[in-house]
């Protein structure tokens, strides 16, 4: 029983659910994206597409395992039924997981780095997983940088393909495929754009969630510094930006004779912001906001799933 114990709380600590979403997002746009618009040639293998999805999965992993590490404190306050270090996995084990993540996903990192004869994708997966480590130790209980921070690595999850696939010392190469490569920039632009907005908006959220066990600590997130009203007024502000974002895709895609099915998801995506905005206004529990989260899950899931769209 301690050995099922531990298996399931070693699942809970990686939030596999969000590792599945890491994957399924990469895969989308590297097979519906990436792969059309080079001609089914891309300079990124599906080899090392695959070495380089599992690298993605297994630092965002190690960096969940090691923000747990450093929220022992917070947790037992906001969440402390859904603690695991310290219950079925110790703190000494925990510190050993996330190294162990961190450097095999670096090596994988290496190894497509090397195949593609560039340095960036390493330099900036190695950079990501320093980013994890000041953001559990450090900036996540600082007043916005550290939402902007996982907001920024939310979105390298679509433009780590970008680099990988974007020859930056190959000027022979970037001339023969200039079309290839500016429309896939144009999808990564529109979809990290998307996939940073959400985030924010979500983790700010999150600091709603849990701002009890963060004033306990000394945390100064937005709503302990702001309070819940002006904290809303923000979320308002992006939000609406992120509408003024996917009404001018709209208009684009209509001109341009969209299909069907982006249709569906574009309506889809913005009954989820109303329902989301009607959520924030009446928020006022903890309860409240959990909810908003995941619905924020739901409307970065409708985004990424839109990708399909191209294909149909």
């Amino acid at each position: 029983m301690r050995s099922i114990s531990t298996i399931k709380g070693f699942f809970n600590l990686i939030r596999y659910p969000n590792l599945v979403f890491i994957l399924l997002t990469q895969v989308l746009f590297y097979f519906s994206i990436i792969v059309p618009l080079s001609g089914g040639n891309p300079k990124l293998s599906v080899q090392d597409f695959i070495l380089l999805a599992l690298a993605s999965i297994i630092i965002a992993a190690a960096g969940y395992i090691i923000n747990d590490y450093f929220d022992m404190d917070i947790d037992s306050v906001n969440k402390p039924e859904r603690m695991i270090i310290g219950k079925n996995i110790s703190r000494r084990w925990a510190m050993l997981l996330h190294m162990l993540f961190s450097l095999v996903g670096l090596f994988l990192t290496a190894i497509v780095s090397m195949h593609l004869n560039s340095l960036w994708l390493l330099f900036l997966n190695f950079l990501s997983v320093f980013l994890l480590l000041l953001y559990s130790t450090t900036f996540k209980k600082k007043f916005v940088i550290g939402n902007i921070i996982i907001s920024l690595l939310t979105a390298w999850v679509i433009i780590s393909l970008f680099v990988a696939e974007f020859q930056w010392g190959d000027r022979d190469y970037m001339k023969l495929h200039y079309q290839e490569l500016s429309a896939i920039y144009k999808y990564t632009l529109v979809y990290a754009s998307f996939a940073f907005i959400v985030s924010l908006i979500r983790e700010v959220v999150k600091d709603l969630e849990d701002q009890v066990g963060d004033r306990k600590y000394g945390c100064t997130t937005m709503p302990i510094k702001w309070g819940e009203a002006m904290t809303k007024n923000f979320l308002y502000i992006w939000i609406l930006l992120l509408l003024a974002f996917l009404i001018s895709l709209s208009v684009y895609a209509f001109f341009r004779q969209w299909h069907w099915a982006t249709a569906i998801f574009a309506v889809t995506i913005f009954i989820q912001i109303l329902r989301i905005v009607s959520s924030i206004k009446k928020a006022n529990k903890i309860i409240d906001y959990s909810s908003i989260s995941l619905q924020l899950k739901y409307l970065m899931l409708t985004g990424i799933l839109s990708i399909l769209s191209y294909q149909l």
